[in-house]
């Protein structure tokens, strides 16, 4: 019999898990450890930060689920690996803390015979003095902050109503934040409801950002086809905010916030401020905060992680410059080399560059967005390493035939900017390979017949739709497994 231990039952652990029991027989053991008790459709939290969507709309508890699949779920939260076991000899543990109501507190050890880390990220606010919806700013990271976001929003409106002018800054909220694609989508929505209100004359809207140029997204930016031209994403971004009346700053990485104003610097060292009566602005990621230990209890989380926390995978991680970097540094089957029974799908593997060049400024401050892992690359990746244990388990073989390599793997991103059945549209966007590949690729870096980009209706319908179909997928309901990751 084997133990498979999944760490986070976000998009990437969820979808493993699922693969696995599906795959595996009862006589193998399949255990979910996660802290909270739902799994959330995190796309849709910039539907709940407008209004257009509840909480329970994006989420569903886990537990049942789990029980009809007969997997074994621990609502708990992974405070160390221990993959060489014990001097005793025991089997590799995880130790975790229970989360849950009836356990809060307690502390247990979990044996496996393989491990997934599907932790997904850290939501690190810490980063930035000041930043986070405890102090001065809102997110849409999870339903609960989203939640809390269209309260502030609704505030807001209130007061615009009573004749006041106020200041909305969207975007970034640390100089290497990465998911500008969410804060996108929900600086559009926002303006897309605030407009509905009619009261676009009462709003000034901010976009701020660390990219280069609009339309990075931490992945270098691309070149797409749109409506038989080839365009670049600056050019698309910058027409679809200007679109929306929202103006940008770039280059910039917010360095702390107070009650109503952000310390900003921009590449060229200058140091500015922006004052704002509202702002969601998306923190920087980093690992779990897991340690290692090995059977002597001595840390070696130097083996598992990189310093930023995230697991070190099949990737390439010598430090070379970045000009000299390809798509083959890049990891394909998310297995650590020093624990081959340890895994890393999603957003919980170390990336071995950076996607979009570094950039410092003359005072030394890298503002650069991260890459982005979320999404479509969580769901493959997830499932990819399911397959791999299941060939392991069932046998034996560790050549590993399933890869997902993000040097070869397409995504397709659907940003909204409305929402309704006849009025709502939406930004609809494809990149192939997801890291630019120019040595197959040497002019545009990536194949144009499938990086396309289109805005209109028809996105917001598939965005909608997807919706559904997702959470239809999550839930296990009926041929489940044939819809794609």
């Amino acid at each position: 019999m084997a133990k498979i231990v999944v760490l986070g039952a976000g998009i990437s652990g969820h979808t493993a898990a699922a693969h696995i029991r599906r795959k595996l027989g009862k006589k193998h053991e399949v255990c979910v450890i996660s802290p909270s008790e739902y799994y959330q459709w995190i796309p849709s939290n910039i539907w709940v930060g407008v209004g257009r969507m509840t909480i329970d709309q994006v989420r569903f508890k886990l537990a049942p689920l789990y029980k009809r699949w007969g997997i074994k779920f621990e609502q708990a939260k992974a405070i160390s690996i221990h993959p060489e076991g014990d001097e005793s000899g025991n089997k590799p543990y995880v130790s975790v803390e229970y989360t849950s109501i009836d356990k809060k507190g307690e502390k247990a050890d979990i044996d496996y015979d393989f491990l997934i880390n599907a932790t997904g990220p850290k939501l690190n606010f810490e980063a930035t003095e000041g930043l986070g919806p405890a102090k001065f700013t809102h997110s849409v990271c999870s339903c609960d902050h989203a939640a809390e976001t269209w309260e502030a929003v609704k505030s807001c409106v209130d007061r615009m109503k009573k004749g006041e002018k106020l200041k909305f800054l969207i975007g970034t909220g640390h100089p290497g934040a990465t998911c500008q694609g969410a804060a996108f989508e929900y600086a559009l929505n926002l303006a897309n409801e605030i407009k509905r209100t009619g009261l676009m004359d009462k709003a000034e809207l901010i976009w701020l950002t660390n990219e280069y140029e609009l339309g990075d997204f931490g992945m270098g930016g691309a070149f797409i086809k749109r409506g038989g031209y080839i365009i670049s994403t600056k050019t698309f971004s910058e027409s679809v905010l200007a679109e929306y009346g929202i103006r940008w700053i770039k280059r910039a990485g917010i360095t702390k916030v107070e009650k109503g104003i952000a310390h900003y610097e921009t590449l060229d060292g200058e140091k500015h401020t922006q004052d704002f009566d509202f702002a969601m602005l998306i923190p920087a990621f980093a690992g779990s905060g897991m340690k290692a230990y090995n059977k002597k209890n001595e840390d070696i989380s130097n083996a598992l992680f990189a310093p930023n926390g995230f697991m070190k995978v099949d990737a390439d991680y010598s430090g070379k410059p970045f000009e000299e970097w390809n798509i083959e540094d890049w990891p394909s089957v998310y297995q650590n080399p020093a624990y081959k029974n340890i895994f890393a799908p999603g957003i919980a593997f170390a990336p071995p560059h950076q996607i979009s060049k570094p950039m410092k400024s003359p005072n030394g401050t890298l503002i650069t967005p991260a890459p982005p892992r979320t999404g479509m690359p969580s769901g493959v990746t997830g499932k990819i390493v399911a397959l791999n244990i299941v060939d392991i388990v069932k046998n034996g073989r560790t050549d590993f035939k399933h890869k997902a390599s993000m040097g070869k793997m397409g995504a397709a991103c659907i940003v909204s900017a409305g929402f309704g059945l006849f009025k709502g549209q939406a930004a609809t966007m494809t990149v192939f390979p997801i890291v630019p590949d120019w040595q197959k690729y040497p002019q545009w870096g990536r194949d144009l017949s499938y990086t396309v980009g289109e805005i209109g209706l028809a996105g917001h319908w598939i965005k909608l739709l997807l919706h559904y179909l997702f959470l239809h997928k999550a839930k296990g309901y009926p041929f489940w497994w044939l819809l794609p990751e």
